[in-house]
């Protein structure tokens, strides 16, 4: 019955790529009409540099692309990313827990001393990121990045705290739902899932670019409090 399964998908898999090879065609140099298919010939990259601004009102053209062109695709991310950090908690959760009582080795005191004055400075930085992540180079998976180091930090050189497993998974939650929402809202409102249903400003603004920024806080909740759970059951483990 495995192989027979295993037989299945890998068909399924190998029609996906070749159907996608040999569909519609993508990456040309130049643009025009195929003669062979029929179909127009366009280079994407010129496409998302020439009319990226116009299109989404984001000036940083890889936010643009992440969460505005293909964010679906984000939303797959985020959820595989979801996915792994329920793994982990579940093989931690299910692995055989030791009896051991020795104490952690206490932290330096510039650990320590790092641990309480740049926590704060570290969760406003990682917020600055994905906030002006449709303006600067950044977005919602470094700002979250940035946010998961300050929980490592505190695994680091402040060990007597423990993380609110409540609050990060409501963090998380509450970031997903609002992804998918604002999705939802494009599909009523415009007939497509994420469809940029807001105004999109005037460039370079923080208020600007439609849905992307509110996207990119959801990311950089959902990631942050996502990798700050694996973070918070890896340290559990440890001691």
């Amino acid at each position: 019955m495995r192989k027979l399964i295993s037989l299945v998908m890998l068909v399924a898999i190998g029609s996906g790529i070749w159907v996608s090879l040999t569909g519609v065609r993508f990456g040309a140099e130049s643009a025009g009409d195929d003669s062979a298919s029929g179909q127009e010939r366009v280079n994407f990259g010129r496409y998302y540099v020439q009319k990226g601004i116009d299109q989404t009102g984001a000036t940083n053209i890889v936010s643009s692309v992440v969460v505005g062109y293909r964010g679906l695709d984000t939303l797959g991310e985020v959820t595989v990313l979801l996915v792994a950090a329920t793994g982990v908690a579940m093989v931690l959760h299910l692995a055989a827990k030791t009896d051991s009582q020795a104490a952690s080795e206490p932290s330096s005191l510039v650990v320590f001393t790092g641990c309480r004055f740049l926590f704060p400075l570290i969760l406003l930085f990682g917020t600055y990121v994905f906030v002006h992540g449709h303006l600067t180079p950044g977005g919602g998976f470094q700002g979250g990045a940035v946010i998961a180091s300050a929980f490592l930090l505190i695994y680091l050189g402040c060990r007597e705290r423990k993380l609110n497993e409540t609050g990060l998974r409501l963090a998380e939650s509450l970031s997903g739902l609002v992804f998918v929402v604002v999705g939802l809202l494009g599909l009523a409102l415009g007939g497509a899932f994420l469809l940029d249903f807001l105004p999109r400003g005037s460039a370079y603004l923080l208020f600007s670019a439609g849905i992307i920024p509110i996207l990119y806080v959801a990311i950089g909740f959902k990631v942050g409090s996502e990798l700050g759970a694996i973070i918070d059951k890896l340290a559990e483990k440890a001691k």
